[in-house]
């Protein structure tokens, strides 16, 4: 990838991560670890995910350095000053066992609520709960991982192309995602669902992960917020001081997706500040 030189830090309240897939071979590591480097916080929620322990139990062990960084680079943030909420999804539930144990400077839940600097409660979960609300059968999800696998692995050879041509980051899976209506549909009732829970539960927003496809939106009255995923497209979720709330695609170019409360006509290049 092309490093990106910033003369000042991302400084901001809040940062939510989510489906970074440590121990997966399609992890991009390297934007992680650019984002985490740059990013000055005082909270950091991990929205499950974080690790994939179905990949290295049924492809095999595979952590290269980048991935041990990226754990460092958390712990050490942990460590001074930031606090780190764990929030464990599906393919790391076997950290589920641990909700409410803290483990030297991180806490990990099965869910939590966070209060944002202007009094919204957002709950947060890593969204996996809603799959049968959905109704993704196990033959489909298997289907569906089989073929997303191998959209990832075209998608390795297609940005060492396209960096050789001079093209930055262009996601091939997430492309045909947006393309087969099917998914769209699937992705639809996931959001539906997630909101419904925030609204049965006394609170202004919620926000997940799992289905790698980053929005920040209203859905009948409550806040929906995915932050999408590290595999991907590369998303995060900022809190601003002021309590703003932005989606940050984080590649050779920065950009920002979605502002809440919205404070743009047009999707602007994000500001680093």
């Amino acid at each position: 990838m092309t490093n990106i030189t910033r003369l000042k830090p991302l400084k901001c309240r809040t940062v939510w991560l989510s489906d970074i897939h440590l121990g997966y071979r399609g992890c991009k590591s390297e934007y992680l670890l650019d984002f985490l480097q740059q990013v000055e916080c005082e909270y950091i929620y991990l929205v499950g995910d974080i690790f994939d322990l179905w990949s290295m139990k049924q492809k095999g062990f595979y952590w290269p350095q980048s991935h041990n960084n990226i754990i460092r680079t958390i712990l050490g943030k942990a460590k001074h000053n930031t606090k780190v909420v764990y929030i464990p999804g599906n393919h790391d539930e076997i950290f589920r066992e641990y909700d409410g144990m803290k483990f030297g400077n991180v806490e990990i839940h099965n869910k939590y609520i966070h209060n944002t600097v202007d009094g919204r409660k957002l709950l947060m979960m890593h969204g996996d709960e809603f799959d049968s609300a959905v109704q993704l059968s196990r033959l489909a999800s298997f289907i569906g991982d089989k073929s997303y696998d191998f959209s990832l692995y075209v998608n390795r050879y297609l940005q060492v192309f396209r960096r050789m041509m001079g093209f930055t980051y262009w996601s091939l899976s997430d492309y045909l995602k947006s393309k087969v209506q099917n998914t769209m549909d699937v992705i639809s009732k996931f959001e539906n669902a997630v909101a419904y829970e925030a609204k049965n539960s006394d609170v202004d927003g919620v926000v997940c992960g799992h289905i790698h496809n980053a929005q920040l939106k209203e859905i009948n009255g409550v806040l929906y917020c995915n932050d999408g995923d590290w595999v991907e497209n590369c998303t995060t979720m900022i809190e601003h001081h002021d309590g703003t709330l932005e989606l940050l695609r984080w590649r050779e170019n920065v950009t920002s997706l979605a502002v809440h409360p919205p404070k743009y006509s047009k999707i602007p290049e994000a500001k680093i500040a």
